[in-house]
């Protein structure tokens, strides 16, 4: 018997099934003060994963990378975070490996991520 097994699975209807090199959007909850706003972080998967069938545990992440002004930007997004709106599938990107990386060390063209048809 493991702690996996142990622990109640919450299906995640806001969240669309996702893999490592899609593009997403992430609408946030920013709470500022005593006012909510609901911020929009767009970026590709380069680690983590959710099914529909299969629902991620509690502390379970992903991670979503983008370039702002020149500079990447990461971003460590818990699955079962209030904070957490929705995530959206822009773009289905074609990759070989499950921890994109390798994205960190690369500019321009050579960063691009095939489209999956």
């Amino acid at each position: 018997m493991d702690a996996a097994s142990l622990v109640e699975r919450k299906t995640l209807d806001h969240i669309e099934d996702f893999q490592p090199g899609d593009t997403v959007i992430v609408n946030l909850r920013i709470v500022e003060g005593e006012r909510q706003r609901i911020q929009a972080y767009q970026g590709n998967v380069i680690s983590g994963k959710h099914r529909l069938a299969k629902s991620p545990l509690p502390g379970d992440t992903f991670m979503v990378r983008r370039v702002s002004y020149g500079i990447g930007v990461e971003r460590i997004i818990p699955f079962h975070s209030p904070n957490v709106e929705s995530v959206k599938v822009t773009r289905r990107g074609k990759v070989r490996r499950s921890r994109l990386y390798y994205l960190r060390g690369l500019t321009g063209r050579k960063a691009r991520i095939k489209e999956r048809r």
